[in-house]
């Protein structure tokens, strides 16, 4: 059963979490976070993108990063901008997100869980990626940025949570930038903490890496880099555990990840329709944008038109995990055996698009040249997601989009 427990967190006072509150280190570039900073001295990206402090041109993984880095979280300590709570504590962390508000339990998962397969995931990491959290954690000694997991619902965890958020203020509660709604409540109750606890470890088998797999897998590294090298390693150290936020899983909703392909390997628009014919049913929709409406249809925008292509049976395998994806019938209906991209981590031929730009992107950068053809999917399901985790399948790359994303800031877990 999960391992999730409370923990002292370090957090902005209520007057600054609306500065301090950053998105997720991964979702820009260097320049980018530089504009998002700009005269917000106590935003989180001076820690978690603290290039934006050096000289221009610094390596991003430079030591001189890294330790700056270090500098500004002592000083966002020093200066008041970030305190530490009295005793361990979860914390509630609501989104709110076109009218839709998803309620997550932010807490501490264990090492441990990741290493035995307590917490599913379902991508593959990249080494270097891991490793630049790594340092940076083994730097600072924290968890900056929390996880996003998901758990099968429990009704009791739920009423525990609806209790709370009805009938307490939230201490954190604003709409970011981007226009969507963050709302948070620590936990103060010491009963109710526990019940909490408790609650996780009877009902909840296994939790789900929904978005932060490189983060997940570098805080286990990192949980067993301490343990080897503490002789006196108990268990029960903060190294053992990182933060996470905890939704339930019948609050999330995935958004669609959507593809893009600078040519047609070759061939001309007429061809590669008729050799579309094969697998689908090709209907031409007109200039107008068209959404797919179901699983196995998609939506391709070719020469100023947009067509519904719906699979053909048998083209696909609805009881295979991962055959029933409609990321796996576009690669293995379209991408590879009529465009030729053999490898979607490594071809530069192809570029990916969350559907939160919505489809008016994938037919810009069409018109505009940049791209020969777009294909837009339908959302992968939670149900999708749990069922290739549970069976220890990896999903096809860039499967799955989750928002509204976490913001980072709110609380800080120290190891």
């Amino acid at each position: 059963m999960a391992i999730v427990k409370p923990f002292r967190g370090l957090r902005p006072p209520k007057q600054y979490v609306e500065e301090v509150a950053a998105l997720p280190y991964d979702v820009m570039n260097s320049d980018e976070a530089m504009v998002m900073a700009q005269g917000k001295p106590r935003s989180l990206l001076h820690i978690t993108r603290a290039e934006i402090d050096c000289p221009p041109g610094t390596d991003i993984h430079s030591e001189e990063v890294y330790l700056k880095s270090v500098d500004n979280f002592n000083h966002f300590q020093a200066n008041g901008w970030l305190l530490e709570d009295d005793e361990p504590r979860y914390y509630i962390y609501a989104q709110t997100m076109d009218g839709r508000t998803q309620y997550g339990i932010v807490g501490c998962a264990a090492t441990a869980d990741y290493e035995n397969g307590i917490i599913k995931k379902h991508e593959l990491t990249r080494p270097d990626k891991e490793e630049d959290r790594m340092v940076l954690t083994r730097y600072l000694n924290a968890n900056i940025e929390p996880v996003f997991f998901s758990y099968k619902a429990v009704p009791e965890i739920d009423e525990i949570v609806n209790n709370i958020v009805k009938n307490i203020p939230a201490e954190y509660d604003f709409v970011a930038d981007d226009g969507f709604g963050h709302h948070f409540w620590p936990v103060t109750d010491r009963d109710t903490n526990r019940r909490l606890e408790q609650l996780f470890i009877e009902k909840v088998p296994f939790t789900y890496v929904a978005d932060g797999h490189h983060r997940t897998a570098a805080a286990a590294r990192i949980g067993a880099e301490k343990r080897a090298q503490n002789p006196n390693h108990t268990g029960d150290e903060e190294y053992n555990f990182f933060m996470a936020v905890h939704f339930p899983d019948n609050q999330l909703k995935i958004i669609d990840y959507n593809r893009l392909v600078k040519d047609l390997d070759g061939k001309s628009e007429a061809e590669f329709l008729a050799e579309l014919e094969k697998g689908f049913e090709v209907t031409d929709m007109g200039p107008d944008i068209y959404k797919p409406a179901a699983l196995h249809e998609f939506s391709m925008y070719l020469g100023g038109r947009w067509y519904r292509l719906n699979a053909r049976k048998g083209t696909y395998n609805d009881d295979d995990p991962i055959g029933v994806l409609d990321v796996t019938i576009l690669s293995a209906q379209i991408l590879t055996p009529l465009l030729g991209i053999e490898d979607l981590r490594t071809s530069k031929r192809i570029d990916f698009v969350g559907g939160i730009r919505g489809l008016g992107e994938l037919k810009r950068r069409v018109d505009n040249g940049e791209m020969k053809v777009a294909f837009a999917l339908y959302p992968v399901s939670m149900q999708q997601l749990i069922n290739i985790a549970d069976t220890g399948n990896i999903m096809p790359p860039k499967t799955t989009w989750f928002e509204p994303k976490l913001r980072s800031g709110l609380v800080i877990h120290k190891l």
